[in-house]
Parts: C-alpha cells; sequence; structure tokens
C-alpha cells in the first residue's frame, strides 16, 4: 500500500449517483450522476425512482470516475460506501455495488456515515481537520450542529431538526412561489436581488426557554406560505425577490447564530459548514462575518463538494484506512437511521482473509 491511501467511495443516499476516488487528501476524481430531472415533475424526491437511477447509473459512474482518476481498480487500497442515513432502498444499491467490488478486488470494505463524510470532504479543500471542529451540516434531509474530536470514531450530536430540514423549507418555499424543485439554488438567485429586511419572518427556536442548539423551520416556512397566499387572496403582487431574500435572510440568521454559540460554548475555534444548503451564497457570507467578529476560523468546501457526492465517502474511507480502522464485514446492512455517533460500521469477523484468498486469480475483469 502507498503512504497514502487510495479509496473508491459510493454515494446513493438519495438522488445522486456519487463515485469519488482520492488518494489520502488529494481528490483524484469525483463522478456524479444526478436523477434531479426525474423528480422535478414531482416536486421532491420519489425514493423508488431514486433507486432504479442508482442501479442503471452505478456501473458507468464507477468507470468513469477509474478513467477520470488514471487508475485501476486493481490499484485501490479500499471501497467505502454510505451505509446510512438515507433512503433505504437507494442506500441498498451502494451497499450491494460495493460489496460487489470489493468482494471481486479483494479489497477491505468501510461501511462509513453519511453525515460524518459531509465533515469528512473538508480535507480535500482545507487539509486535515483541527480536533475538535464543529460541524453545521444543512442539506434537504438534515440539519445538524456535530462536535467531531476524531471524524473516524467520535463525532457527537450537540443540536439537530426538529422537523423539517433547512434544505426542505427552501424546497417547499420555492414550489409556494412556483419556482420550480430543487428549491435552494432559485432561491439563492432570486435573494440577490431583493431586500433581506423587506418581511419581518420569525426565527425558530431562539427564545430564552428554547433548546440552544436545535433548528426548527416548519413554523417559518408556515408565516411564509400563509404571508404570499394573503398576498395573492387580497389580489396583490407577491414580491417574489423580497420574499426570497427575507425567508433566505431568517433561514442563515438561526443557523450562523447557533453555530457561532456552540463553537463559543464548547471552546471550539474552527466551525465547518457542509450539506447541500452550505452552497448558498448568503449562509457562507454570513458565517464569514459572524465567524470573524467571533474569531473562529470558518472551513467551507467548494460548493460541489458540500451536496451529495462520492468524494466526501471516498475522504472518510481513506481516513479509517490511514488509522487503521477495522473493516466492514461482509453482512454490512444499509442502515436509513445509521446514528451520526456510528462514523462507520466496522466488522468483528476475519472475513476478510478470505475473500482475499478467493480473489487471488482476480475476480474483476
Amino acid at each position: 500500500m502507498a503512504d497514502e491511501p487510495l479509496v473508491l467511495g459510493i454515494e446513493t443516499s438519495c438522488d445522486e449517483t456519487g463515485v469519488g476516488i482520492v488518494r489520502g487528501h488529494t481528490l483524484l476524481a469525483d463522478a456524479i450522476a444526478s436523477s434531479v430531472d426525474e423528480h422535478a415533475r414531482f416536486g421532491g424526491v420519489v425514493p423508488e425512482v431514486a433507486s432504479r437511477a442508482h442501479l442503471e447509473a452505478m456501473v458507468p459512474t464507477i468507470d468513469r470516475a477509474l478513467k477520470e482518476a488514471g487508475v485501476s481498480a486493481r490499484d485501490l487500497d479500499g471501497i467505502a460506501v454510505t451505509a446510512g442515513p438515507g433512503l433505504a432502498g437507494a442506500l441498498l444499491v451502494g451497499v450491494s455495488a460495493a460489496k460487489a467490488y470489493a468482494y471481486a478486488l479483494g479489497k477491505p470494505l468501510y461501511g462509513v456515515n453519511h453525515l460524518a463524510s459531509h465533515i469528512c470532504v473538508d480535507q480535500l479543500e482545507h487539509g486535515a481537520l483541527p480536533e475538535p471542529t464543529m460541524a453545521l451540516l444543512v442539506s434537504g434531509g438534515h440539519s445538524s450542529l456535530l462536535l467531531s474530536t476524531d471524524i473516524t470514531a467520535d463525532v457527537r450530536p450537540m443540536g439537530s431538526t426538529i422537523d423539517d430540514a433547512a434544505g426542505e423549507a427552501f424546497d417547499k418555499i420555492a414550489r409556494v412561489l412556483n419556482l420550480g424543485f430543487p428549491g435552494g439554488p432559485v432561491i439563492d438567485r432570486y435573494a440577490k436581488e431583493g431586500d433581506p429586511q423587506a418581511i419581518a419572518f420569525p426565527r425558530g427556536l431562539t427564545g430564552p426557554r428554547d433548546p440552544i442548539y436545535d433548528f426548527s423551520f416548519s413554523g417559518l416556512k408556515t408565516a411564509v406560505a400563509r404571508w404570499i397566499e394573503a398576498k395573492r387572496a387580497a389580489g396583490e403582487d407577491v414580491p417574489v425577490r423580497d420574499v426570497a431574500a427575507s425567508f433566505q435572510e431568517a433561514v442563515v440568521d438561526v443557523l450562523t447564530r447557533k453555530a457561532v454559540r456552540a463553537c463559543k460554548d464548547q471552546g471550539v475555534d474552527h466551525l465547518m459548514i457542509g450539506g447541500g444548503v452550505a452552497a448558498n451564497s448568503r449562509l457562507r457570507a454570513l458565517a464569514q462575518e459572524r465567524c470573524e467578529a467571533s474569531g473562529i476560523r470558518l472551513r467551507v468546501p467548494r460548493p460541489k463538494l458540500c451536496t451529495d457526492n462520492g468524494a466526501m465517502v471516498a475522504a472518510l474511507g481513506a481516513e479509517m484506512v490511514a488509522r487503521n480502522r477495522a473493516a466492514s464485514d461482509w453482512d454490512l446492512s444499509a442502515d436509513s437511521s445509521l446514528p451520526v455517533t456510528d462514523p462507520h460500521v466496522p466488522g468483528t469477523s476475519h472475513t476478510h482473509d478470505h475473500v482475499h484468498e478467493v480473489s487471488k486469480e482476480n475476480l474483476y475483469s
């Protein structure tokens, strides 16, 4: 094995078939096949559609990643795959594919956590993660504050959403405004031309008796929808850009305020932001402003690495190999509710010794 492990990562937790190849902290390939267009007419992700799309895209996407990286599958030191959390059927496609490739190649298999992978991907952008690091992960499926003291073994939940995730709220408000799906990018675009102070939308869970690190966007979503409905009922034009800007400001205000507070309370001087909503330009700008004011170093990967991708899975897999973490067993299962306290799913047996024996003739061709 080279000094820096060469690992292929497979991500299929939702609607993106992502395959990444990483050597240590260096990204060699990041191939993605998206099924977002297939879900757009439904206004959201349809699990069965996503699963079938992963089946069709898996082998071509792996081949494309290997070609892009300029490596052979035989050169790999391990195969990593998202074992959870996510859509059960979608996860199952990725886990099954990873098992097949790892078995045929005689390589160790690492089932890793989707959320921990979102944190680890920043190593491909800014180098090794400081320990500890506070992470704010925001996407269509989760809004979480996590404290990582060891990305391969110790990730602690500090706070999470109690209802709608931030990305989910973006999608729903975009739908009410007839802006299409997905909502995050289009809301961000319209908000740039609007006034974020035009409408005083509520900030959820920011009262003195509310949980200090948890998030709630359901009330905000309802307030925005009702405001729009009232305008339309009165026969007035809806100021789409001002609504988008004011709604977006309400979301990022709460996210950044709680993240910075968590850093201060826990004595952590690094904040990492990841997940699909981390691509939002206003979230990045406000986080930078508030971190600088508090003496906190902000780490945010480039937008392409914030959304679901195989590179983040490969990054965490490479860290597992580098730190000699136990590989997963062949009975690794997809776990749609895998807790973030399990950064990976280690094995307890020695079945990998057996697979190296049966793979000597190289089942993969």
